[in-house]
């Protein structure tokens, strides 16, 4: 996906229109009067929104066009549902509408298989969350919705949890414009402490090589399987202080390493 991109399904995204506040008021009255030049144009003027959404699913392998008009389908439906007499912006509503619309494009075209019972389960919650949301200008807890569901929440969660998009261990979570920190960087390791890492690569002369700190780090990283978060409340730090320490230690003993 290529965020210079200028046309998405033949639309120049350079020229689309912005709607005001009033304007988007004297629509939606027509909208709902049952004009449809009125809803066009309404769908036309908030497709800056769909893009700004798509622009989050960018690394997911999917061509630009598809999640572009899977999101559409979101708009239109947040469109065709919005209550205006619950007091909150279109936006508001509409965001969660076309995430939703992308996310169950994602997961019906997902390699991972999920049993059927699991994901049609998965797909009613969603949808009760949706109208709940719609009813309550609120999302649901999950108590809600398996409450109206007449299920256990359990029941609930593991449908949800089945269906939920597989991340990479290498996906960013934070980057302060000089390293980033990964999802891999948050995960701890209760049961390797690393130790028999550390002897088969006769690391020792190595280690003795680094400051105190950055031996305290690693020892608290890969001894007691503590993730970067944990270090740096320990050491009173931010974690991309203690990725930054962390990887330069490292890559100081790999010279020292034969």
């Amino acid at each position: 996906m290529y965020s210079t991109k200028v046309e998405i399904c033949g639309v120049n995204t350079s020229k689309l229109p912005v709607l005001k506040g009033e304007e988007k008021r004297t629509l939606f009255e027509r909208i709902q009067e049952g004009d449809e030049e009125a809803r066009e144009k309404y769908i036309f003027g908030n497709l800056r929104l769909v893009l700004s959404i798509i622009q989050r699913f960018n690394n997911r392998g999917e061509y630009i066009d598809d999640i572009f008009q899977v999101g559409c389908i979101g708009l239109i439906k947040a469109i065709d549902n919005f209550d205006t007499s619950q007091g909150v912006q279109f936006s508001t509503y509409a965001v969660p509408m076309i995430i939703g619309e992308i996310r169950r494009y994602l997961r019906d075209n997902n390699t991972i298989r999920v049993s059927r019972s699991l994901r049609d389960t998965a797909y009613r919650a969603l949808s009760i969350k949706e109208k709940l949301t719609s009813k309550n200008a609120k999302e649901p807890t999950i108590e809600e919705i398996a409450k109206e569901m007449e299920m256990p929440k359990e029941d609930v969660m593991l449908a949800l949890d089945a269906i939920q998009d597989p991340v990479s261990l290498f996906e960013p979570v934070y980057n302060d414009g000089v390293d980033a920190v990964f999802v891999m960087d948050q995960v701890s390791d209760e049961k390797n402490t690393d130790s028999r890492w550390l002897e088969n690569l006769s690391l020792s002369e190595a280690l003795k090589r680094l400051g105190d700190r950055e031996k305290h780090i690693l020892s608290l990283r890969f001894f007691e399987g503590k993730t970067q978060m944990e270090v740096a409340d320990e050491i009173g730090i931010s974690q991309a202080q203690v990725s930054r320490l962390e990887k330069n230690a490292l890559k100081n003993m790999k010279k020292y390493i034969s």
